[in-house]
């Protein structure tokens, strides 16, 4: 840098005023080290005052580009040791600890499991690391929730992965009108309708959807028609699918529920029978967003023929209910009470676990069971697949369903 022709300071005022020309050229950072030292040393820097210092210090920063807070560390490094020496930085930035097979591997689990959240993801890592042994998950099993969402956004996993009918309100004594109290016991059962779709007219099939409270232990079931005729039968087979006792039955105010049939059914067993209140659009919020989280997210929202109802019935007792209660993740809520005695939730981590680990964690859980049913055979049920097995085998019979009902409903058409 060639400045030979400033020497004094007035010199300098009227270069940075813009009334004096001077030649100068970048040059490498070591020079510009030497520069600086120079610069200090011939204005004399340590000996002037404070106004002269700021003429020195902005005449630095022009020439230099540096920052004021550079230019103010430099100069007190030359204050302490009287002269500039440049550090070469030696680290190689940040060291990339999870490759490129990992992303693919997340993406593969993701595929299998259809996209769950982050925590829930980070739980299936954990769990095929620790609980099933899967060593390829060890890197992943400690991934922080929020760079498991940066890898979802690399290019090595994009490249990897490739009208409905409102409920009408039925004025009906049958059921109560309340919300159930589960008092932290399973056996409470939220239950609720999604419809497959119409189509030129005609109806499509009708899911029933069942999540316990305590445990979200869930139960799907696939119906041709929402009548007597083929919804007992089926709502005989859901109660019977749960591990535990049932002691309550809680639905919307739909007339597929809120009938003599289903009443019957329920006093025969000994079950509580509530109904949602107007207003309270909580009352029955749990089974309403597992209808999203669950039965859209496998079963998709096209409209699928009745007569395929038998067909998926198979699929949710085979491949999705044990899926969903043994090896899916949920979160589950710790309740917090306030100085004011507001209760909070809040859904801390640690609190993750799949119903089923949710249903051995309670106390006594196995008095909550049914007769006959022990945890040691629903052991076998839940770990002699790894989560990973179970959802690629959800996943194999999902496309093998879809397949071939639309091959069926092609080759009718």
């Amino acid at each position: 840098m060639n400045d030979t022709q400033l020497e004094t300071l007035d010199q300098v005022r009227q270069f940075l005023e813009g009334t004096e020309t001077v030649s100068f050229q970048i040059e490498s950072k070591n020079a510009r080290y030497r520069w600086l030292q120079h610069t200090l040393v011939k204005f004399r820097y340590l000996q002037l005052s404070k106004t002269d210092k700021g003429l020195i210090t902005l005449y630095i920063r022009k020439l230099t580009g540096y920052s004021p807070a550079q230019v103010k560390r430099l100069i007190r490094q030359y204050r302490k040791t009287g002269r500039l020496v440049r550090k070469q930085r030696t680290a190689k930035g940040f060291q990339r600890k999870y490759t490129r097979e990992d992303t693919l591997l997340l993406a593969a689990l993701d595929e299998r499991h259809n996209t769950l959240s982050g925590p829930a993801t980070k739980k299936l890592c954990e769990r095929a690391y620790h609980v099933f042994g899967e060593t390829d998950y060890q890197r992943l099993a400690g991934i922080s929730i929020a760079h498991l969402y940066n890898l979802r956004k690399s290019k090595t996993y994009s490249g990897q992965r490739h009208q409905y009918e409102k409920t009408k309100p039925v004025y009906s004594k049958i059921g109560e009108r309340r919300k159930p109290n589960a008092n932290g016991q399973p056996g409470f059962i939220r239950i609720d309708s999604v419809h497959q779709g119409d189509q030129d007219g005609v109806k499509g099939v009708y899911h029933i959807n069942a999540v316990d409270e305590i445990t979200q232990f869930e139960v799907v079931c696939t119906v041709e028609k929402i009548s007597e005729h083929y919804l007992i039968p089926v709502l005989e087979q859901l109660l019977d699918t749960f591990p535990f006792v049932i002691k309550g039955f809680h639905s919307d105010n739909g007339s597929e529920y809120i009938n003599k049939q289903v009443a019957k059914l329920l006093e025969k067993l000994l079950i509580e029978f509530t109904k949602s209140r107007a207003r309270h659009t909580n009352d029955n919020a749990l089974a309403e967003s597992k209808n999203a989280s669950i039965v859209r997210k496998y079963l998709g929202y096209s409209h699928i023929p009745q007569k395929w109802a038998p067909l998926i019935n198979e699929f949710n007792q085979t491949y999705l209910n044990p899926y969903i209660n043994y090896h899916r993740p949920c979160f589950f809520a710790e309740v917090i009470v306030d100085k004011k005695g507001k209760q909070r939730k809040r859904y801390p981590y640690k609190q993750m676990m799949t119903p089923y680990e949710k249903l051995k964690s309670l106390a006594d859980a196995s008095s909550y069971l049914k007769a006959g049913t022990t945890f040691k055979q629903l052991d076998e049920i839940a770990y002699q697949i790894s989560d990973n097995e179970a959802a690629e085998r959800l996943q194999k019979a999902r496309i093998k369903l879809f397949q071939t009902i639309f091959e069926g409903t092609s080759y009718a058409a």
